[in-house]
C-alpha cells in the first residue's frame, strides 16, 4: 500500500514551472530514489511534499490523509521528516542540542525519553558520540551530514526525505553514508532519496523514478533503470551529469 501518493502535482517558482503534472507513490518500508538533472525538479519534489513550497495542482496524499498546502511543521507532525541539501544544522550548538531539538514537534518529552532517544541515534551513527560535545560548525561534512539525519529521525517520521546527502562528501564517506541509510531502513524507515550519485542512489534503493525538466519520464526498479541505455548514457556514466 503507499504510504506516499503524489497525483499530478504542479509547483512553480513565480512564473516558472518547475514541476509539470507528476504522478509518483512510495511504498511503506521502501527507498525510492528520484533522478535527473540539476534543475529537473527533484528538490522542489522533497519541498512540494513536506510544505516548503505551495504546490498549484493536484494532490499529495501521506497515510491517506492529504497534506496538499499545510504548514511545513504540521507535515512534520503528521509524520513525514524533510532532511534538506546543505544540511542545516545549527553551528553554535553541540551535537546533542541539535538532535534534541528534532525532537521539538512532537511537544515536551520527558527528560529522561529524550536522553534515551538521543542514545539511539548514537547507536545508529557511533562517530556522533564521541562529538557529543563538540560544536555543529566543528564537524566534517560527513559528520554534519549524519547529525542532520539524527535531527530529522528524531521527529519521529514514517516518512524520510532525504536531499542530496552525499553533496560535498569523499567517496569513502558516502559509502559509509549510504551503509547508515540501509541501516535506517532495515529499522522499518521508508524514504524518498534524491541524490547525485545515481550509481550509489540505486544501490540501495527498491524503485527510482527519472525527472526531466519537471516531468517524470521512466520509472522502474534498479536493474531496469540501470538497463536503460537512456538513463544510462544520462546518469550513470558518459553523459551530462
Amino acid at each position: 500500500m503507499a504510504l506516499l501518493e503524489l497525483k499530478n502535482v504542479e509547483s512553480f517558482y513565480g512564473n516558472v514551472q518547475a514541476l509539470k503534472g507528476i504522478s509518483m507513490h512510495v511504498n511503506e518500508g521502501e527507498i525510492v530514489t528520484l533522478l535527473g538533472a540539476n534543475g529537473a525538479g527533484k528538490s522542489t519534489t522533497l519541498r512540494s511534499i513536506s510544505g516548503l513550497l505551495a504546490v498549484a495542482r493536484g494532490e499529495i496524499l501521506f497515510d491517506s490523509q492529504s497534506v496538499l498546502n499545510i504548514p511545513c511543521e504540521k507535515v512534520v507532525s503528521r509524520g513525514i521528516a524533510h532532511v534538506p541539501e546543505g544540511r542545516r544544522i545549527f553551528p553554535g550548538l553541540t551535537v546533542r542540542e541539535n538532535i534534541m531539538i528534532g525532537s521539538s514537534a512532537r511537544g515536551n518529552l520527558s527528560r529522561a525519553k529524550l536522553e534515551a532517544e538521543v542514545e539511539e541515534m548514537f547507536e545508529i551513527f557511533p562517530p556522533l558520540e564521541r562529538l557529543s560535545k563538540s560544536l555543529g560548525w566543528s564537524l566534517s561534512g560527513g559528520e554534519q551530514q549524519m547529525l542532520a539525519v539524527a535531527r530529522g529521525l528524531m521527529s519521529k517520521p514514517k516518512l524520510l526525505l532525504l536531499d542530496e546527502p552525499s553533496l560535498g562528501l569523499a567517496p569513502i564517506i558516502v559509502q559509509q553514508l549510504f551503509a547508515t541509510i540501509r541501516k535506517i531502513r532495515d529499522r522499518g524507515m521508508t524514504i524518498l532519496l534524491v541524490e547525485q550519485n545515481a550509481n550509489m542512489a540505486l544501490s540501495v534503493a527498491d524503485r527510482g523514478y527519472v525527472l526531466v525538466t519537471g516531468e517524470i519520464t521512466v520509472e522502474g526498479t534498479p536493474d531496469q533503470l540501470l538497463n536503460n541505455e537512456e538513463v544510462r548514457s544520462a546518469y550513470l556514466g558518459g553523459g551530462k551529469k
